[in-house]
């Protein structure tokens, strides 16, 4: 690497770790002339700085290589594969069995560009028009699955979908900490055959509260509290 590094750039010891987990070049056709890891270097800069593939530095690969590569690794798996492998080797460096028993659930609306598509809508509540990320941790805020529908899906739409086929993924998820309504609770019990914990912020439900003739309305409390259970989704978002 004939450059200077950026803080992106995986180090010694995390490329011994991701180097197996990279395709190497296939047999037949021209060979590879890229580095596998400035094109993992590359695609990590991307994810971090949030850039466009056009405004990638000149001391990466041309950005249509690297764009190549992670789209190719993406239809292949490899991305999945990568987040699977070392998500189970931190929970056994930590102690705990590969694979999860608990997890929790959340969505989060965010813009996006003015860009078309089927997956973006507007979110009336939010008043963000763009897409929804529903998210699935573990109790360690790592990453179990990730849905992305537009921002107009019911949270607890896209809720199932993201829980659509977990049980073969996580055989051992038999718990789980939500915010959504009554009716999901139920689908999850008797879809899924998992306990279900609702976790909602204290203030929940309390612009709607009524009142009677010449009786004020309790203050609303709009300071910050952290939601046990629920912060760990909110970390993972953050």
């Amino acid at each position: 690497m004939n450059r200077k590094p950026y803080d992106t750039d995986v180090s010694d010891a995390e490329w011994i770790i991701l180097e197996p987990l990279i395709p190497s070049s296939q047999p037949g056709g021209r060979p590879r002339f890229r580095d596998r890891r400035e094109i993992v270097n590359a695609v990590f800069y991307i994810q971090r700085s949030g850039c466009a593939w056009r405004l990638l530095p000149h001391e990466f690969p041309p950005w249509q290589t690297v764009y190549y590569y992670f789209r190719t690794w993406r239809i292949a798996g490899v991305w999945k594969t990568l987040l699977k492998t070392i998500r189970e080797q931190v929970c056994q460096a930590m102690g705990r069995a590969a694979t999860p028993s608990a997890g929790i659930i959340n969505a989060q609306s965010v813009e996006t560009t003015k860009a078309g598509g089927t997956e973006r809508g507007y979110d009336g509540g939010k008043k963000v028009k763009g897409r929804k990320r529903h998210l699935l941790v573990d109790t360690q805020r790592l990453v179990l699955k990730v849905k992305v529908l537009a921002a107009n899906t019911a949270d607890q739409e896209g809720a199932k979908q993201l829980l659509s086929g977990i049980g073969a993924q996580f055989p051992r998820l038999r718990y789980l900490w939500v915010d959504g309504g009554t009716t999901f609770v139920s689908w999850v019990k008797e879809q899924l055959g998992w306990m279900v914990q609702r976790v909602q912020h204290p203030n929940a439900g309390s612009h709607r509260r009524i009142v009677g003739p010449g009786v004020e309305p309790a203050p609303i409390d709009r300071s910050f509290k952290v939601i046990e259970r629920r912060w760990v989704v909110e970390r993972t978002y953050g």
